[in-house]
């Protein structure tokens, strides 16, 4: 199978070495009927990650190879480590790097993955089931007890706690449908709160009003709600919630105290120096001094840690060198394409661009990257707890509600704010 992707990158390679050149400054631009090579590099690796869905990482690793070698080979004064670490133009203005993205993504994954195996172990999530009803409306509640976690906490974190209650509310028995509810439920909370997400946080350190940014709850919880009542069927359907009454478990406080050190140092230093995943690490380690922690579990998110990472940096790599102007039907596209396209430079070039709904742009890259399992970080997060969902086909499948609802918050914020550019 791997082959086959091969075949199709040196077919891509064969169309490059016969095209013409046009030079525009550093960069060279061509194109294939008016679409850049990197874009059609691009969009073959996602058809690859979509195909072969067991070998993600490795797929990804080789359209990040491809895009490197291509931007080598026909873009002048392309390089990685500028790319990474910054440079100075030829006016002297300084282009800052992304290393630190890059660094914060491949810390947080794995010490998320920590996280909700302490949590797990704790023995917290098995006490949840008795204060849920037995019936669809309990899985319901979970969703937006989700919902509510991602505002103040980070998308991937309200996603793996989420997870881990899931797989001890169902005894590990998760519908794919659910599986993605959560991951909605993970960027929906996110999509009004400066602190939920990263795109939000960016949007608020360009100079947006938080309580503006606000206003993209009300589409985020429609959609959620909407999500919730298809999906919460789907699960109930598939595994009801598991209750024993003679259970008395007893909860570790210890490691839930751990727990709450993590969430409260991701917080704060995202917060103080937007780089949550330093927080993480010392609360883990401070953890480790009062309690056991399994730190062979980080081990366990690698593949996905390598996955985000090269994803998140191949899509850096594709110049989108203009986006649409600013109307309803860009950014519902923009939503679209977010389920692709990494949701952090779509945000970025938006706010370049300037002119668009801010509330509404923020609902819509954070909500639409749900989409699709890859679509987010939460997705990635939450696929490697339940790696059947890795699964394109499934997850449009059972996840279907998920652009609907979008659809509908998206109508519903229309309707109550209107189109309110600034």
């Amino acid at each position: 199978m791997i082959k086959i992707f091969w075949i199709l990158l040196l077919a891509l390679g064969d169309m490059l070495f016969n095209t013409s050149f046009a030079s525009d400054s550093l960069i060279t631009t061509q194109t294939f009927f008016s679409i850049r090579y990197e874009m059609l590099i691009f969009g073959i690796m996602l058809v690859g990650i979509a195909i072969f869905y067991n070998k993600t990482m490795h797929v990804a690793v080789l359209g990040m190879l491809a895009l490197c070698f291509y931007k080598y080979e026909f873009v002048e004064g392309f390089s990685v480590i500028k790319t990474l670490f910054g440079f100075h133009t030829a006016t002297g203005d300084y282009v800052a790097g992304s290393w630190n993205t890059y660094l914060n993504l491949a810390l947080m994954l794995p010490g998320f993955s920590l996280l909700a195996n302490i949590f797990e172990n704790s023995k917290a999530p098995t006490l949840i089931p008795k204060f849920l009803p037995n019936s669809a409306i309990g899985s319901f509640v979970l969703l937006i007890v989700i919902f509510v976690l991602s505002t103040f906490l980070d998308n991937i974190a309200a996603a793996m706690i989420g997870g881990s209650i899931a797989m001890a509310l169902y005894k590990g028995k998760v519908h794919i449908g659910y599986v993605a509810a959560i991951c909605a439920a993970s960027n929906a909370g996110g999509a009004g709160s400066v602190v939920g997400d990263t795109t939000t946080t960016l949007i608020w350190l360009s100079g947006k009003d938080p309580l503006l940014l606000a206003d993209a709850f009300l589409p985020a919880f429609i959609a959620i709600c909407i999500v919730g009542f298809f999906a919460s069927r789907q699960q109930q359907k598939y595994c009801q919630i598991s209750i024993d009454p003679n259970d008395n478990t007893a909860i570790d406080k210890a490691k839930l105290l751990v727990v709450a050190m993590i969430l409260v140092g991701a917080i704060t230093f995202n917060y103080l120096y937007e780089f949550p995943a330093l927080g993480i690490w010392l609360a883990i380690f401070l953890g480790r001094l009062f309690t056991k922690i399994n730190f062979k579990e980080a081990l366990s998110s690698i593949n996905s840690t390598v996955f985000l990472v090269t994803l998140v940096f191949c899509a850096q790599l594709v110049p989108i060198e203009s986006v649409p102007d600013a109307s309803v039907l860009s950014t519902m596209v923009i939503g679209f394409v977010s389920s692709v396209f990494n949701n952090i430079p779509l945000t970025q070039l938006c706010l370049l661009k300037g002119g668009y709904d801010w509330a509404l742009i923020s609902y819509a890259v954070g909500f639409g990257g749900s989409m699709i399992w890859f679509g987010s970080s939460a997705g990635v997060a939450i696929c490697d707890m339940f790696h059947k969902a890795r699964s394109f086909v499934n997850w449009l499948r059972y996840g279907w509600h998920i652009p609907f609802g979008f659809i509908v918050g998206f109508g519903v914020y229309l309707l109550v704010f209107g189109w309110t550019p600034a």
